[in-house]
């Protein structure tokens, strides 16, 4: 399908991609695209909000019109729990561009969904990484949950999402986003300036079910003795560093998983398509910026500053 772009949001991905930040598995340090070398020239921007304005041979011509949402991952096999082995503006050309072409099955129909088209933008990576976390570590209703680095675009995700499967979210920010991170669902908010673990005893005395975690470095070793008695420690990324040591016997011993968790499967990505056409999330955009601003839209994301998405629109060719 072709999509004309209505709007793509930016991701912690595109800084990483665009140093080559990933590193590889026999070289962390390597110089390298989120699964490997890159190919140049290459079009950033995984998240894609538009509508259909043309089709291949064999889909339905009927979809041209729809207002869409493309699913950007590239996955390692055709089932639902496929495992997402590649992204759209990473291993294939993306959304910062007025086109996007993407398989008809990986473009979503959300017309009826009362989102704007920024806020269906939003959703792609960021919640469909918050979902894929929640889904790996089984978060019930009622249980508690902690949540790191909770004011950026996949925390304020796992915040909104954790909150409407009816938990308890504990959630880590820094002092000047703490109303906006409660604001948008979470009980209890610490302070990341402070003793994170002795705060979040006080907030959860009866301990942690479930860490939803995008920050990772000492964290990890300070919050896996938070758990209780099979807890689930589920990390998405590493804000606060790759490197982590922590005591396994604080693991082995309370029956503790550490799950790592890449964004979404394809029935993960339903089942956030699903909860858009309903709109039980509503992202939040910090900023917008034309698509010939891409340079200060990455430097305004890189600064950590705002709270929620920053979303560029393409301006049309005429």
């Amino acid at each position: 399908m072709l999509v004309q772009v209505s709007a793509v949001a930016l991701n912690n991905t595109d800084l990483w991609t665009r140093a080559g930040a990933y590193g590889r598995p026999e070289d962390p340090k390597a110089l390298s695209g989120w699964r490997g070398p890159l190919d140049f020239p290459r079009i950033q921007g995984a998240d894609v909000a538009g509508r259909v304005v043309a089709v291949g041979a064999d889909v339905d011509e009927g979809l041209v019109g729809l207002r869409v949402v493309v699913d950007p991952a590239i996955y390692d096999a055709e089932e639902p729990n496929a495992n997402p082995v590649g992204l759209m503006g990473s291993e294939r050309d993306g959304g910062y561009a007025e086109y996007v072409t993407a398989p008809a099955k990986r473009v979503h129909d959300v017309t009826e969904s009362l989102l704007t088209d920024d806020q269906l933008a939003a959703l792609p990576t960021a919640y469909g990484t918050a979902l894929g976390m929640i889904e790996r570590g089984r978060l019930q209703e009622k249980e508690t949950v902690l949540v790191s680095g909770a004011s950026g675009g996949v925390g304020i995700a796992l915040v909104q999402i954790a909150r409407a499967r009816g938990a308890r979210v504990v959630a880590i920010s820094s002092g000047s986003k703490i109303d906006a991170v409660r604001e948008a669902g979470a009980h209890e908010v610490v302070d990341r300036a402070g003793d994170v673990a002795e705060q979040v005893r006080a907030a959860a005395p009866e301990g942690i079910d479930v860490a939803l975690d995008v920050v990772a470095g000492e964290l990890v070793g300070e919050g896996l003795p938070l758990l209780r008695e099979g807890g689930r420690w589920v990390i998405a990324g590493a804000l606060g560093g790759y490197a982590v040591t922590f005591d396994v016997r604080r693991l082995y011993l309370h029956n503790a998983q550490v799950i790592g968790s890449a964004m979404h499967t394809p029935k993960h990505f339903d089942l956030l398509m699903d909860m858009a056409r309903r709109s039980e999330i509503q992202p939040i955009i910090a900023a917008t910026f034309p698509l010939d601003q891409a340079a200060q839209a990455q430097e305004e994301l890189a600064r950590r500053g705002h709270v929620g998405k920053i979303v560029m629109h393409p301006q049309p060719s005429h």
